[in-house]
């Protein structure tokens, strides 16, 4: 059954590394997807609704970010591998850039099914047998998956792979579809943005300390002063509310405010300053 775009393919990716004990985020740094587990380094896995170059390209680019990045794509039809290759050929192809490829099959009746091709060289995850058919992964003679060495991969860029990490840890819930294009995004920086604003929505004027120890975000002033996205204005030195932007962005956002704790469990500071 033929999706008609990538972002079909997110929920049973995502559900799928869920499955294996893993946090997942969409839309991260430019990531479709990334899934985090404990300590470990983080997998970015690239959506694409087919097996194509670009998606061969941008997987290579994310193993600046990780060595264990994983390019997904639909089950062509009657299971065939794409532009007349062989899955063999197309499972050493990956390796041989140092990707792994997860391909999805879609149903009119039952759940998609994930199929894991190959892993990435450097991915020392191994699935529960149940997740992964055993056709479908390569073996050496002795029974253990092949996980080919790449020849060359791209130099890992520490500072890029440290933002993508922080981004993900620094959002309270996953908020975006991974592979969306021409929709605004939920950053951490738009989340920070949004609980200053319900905040004020709630709790009336603050400054900028009130709103840092409320929240416990240590950029409260610098998110107020830049204003960014104009949710906020000034009404005396040191005092903000919320702008008609702002509260405009809140019902926008509304699943994004729905993940806020209660207004109750910010109690007012006593020297607040509010307006009459």
């Amino acid at each position: 059954m033929a999706i008609k775009t990538e972002t079909e393919l997110y929920a049973p990716v995502k559900s799928y590394f869920e499955q294996l004990g893993y946090h997942v985020r969409g839309e991260v740094n430019h990531c479709d997807l990334v899934a985090i587990r404990g300590e470990e380094p983080p997998v970015i896995i690239e959506l694409k609704k087919s097996f194509s170059i670009p998606l061969l390209l941008q997987g290579i680019d994310r193993l600046r970010m990780s060595r264990q990045v994983y390019v997904a794509f639909e089950l062509p039809n009657k299971g065939r591998a794409p532009h007349g290759a062989s899955w063999p050929e197309l499972r050493k192809l990956c390796q041989m850039l140092g990707l792994g490829m997860i391909t999805v099959q879609f149903f009119k009746r039952k759940k998609p099914a994930v199929l894991i091709e190959c892993h990435p060289a450097a991915l020392e995850m191994t699935p529960p047998v149940s997740l992964v058919p055993s056709e479908m992964v390569s073996v050496t003679a002795s029974g253990e998956p092949a996980r080919p060495a790449p020849s060359r991969l791209p130099r890992h860029n520490k500072r890029a792979a440290e933002r993508m990490v922080r981004e993900f840890k620094e959002r309270r819930a996953d908020y975006n579809v991974g592979g969306s294009t021409r929709r605004k995004l939920v950053t951490s920086y738009r989340e920070k943005a949004l609980h200053l604003a319900y905040l004020l929505q709630t709790q009336g004027p603050m400054s900028p300390r009130q709103l840092k120890a409320l929240t416990g975000n240590a950029n409260a002033a610098g998110l107020l002063q830049k204003n960014f996205y104009r949710w906020f204005q000034r009404v005396e030195r040191g005092i903000y509310r919320i702008s008609p932007l702002g509260e405009e962005a809140l019902g926008t956002f509304a699943h994004v405010v729905a993940q806020l704790p209660p207004a109750s469990d910010f109690p007012l500071p006593s020297n607040s300053s509010t307006l009459s």
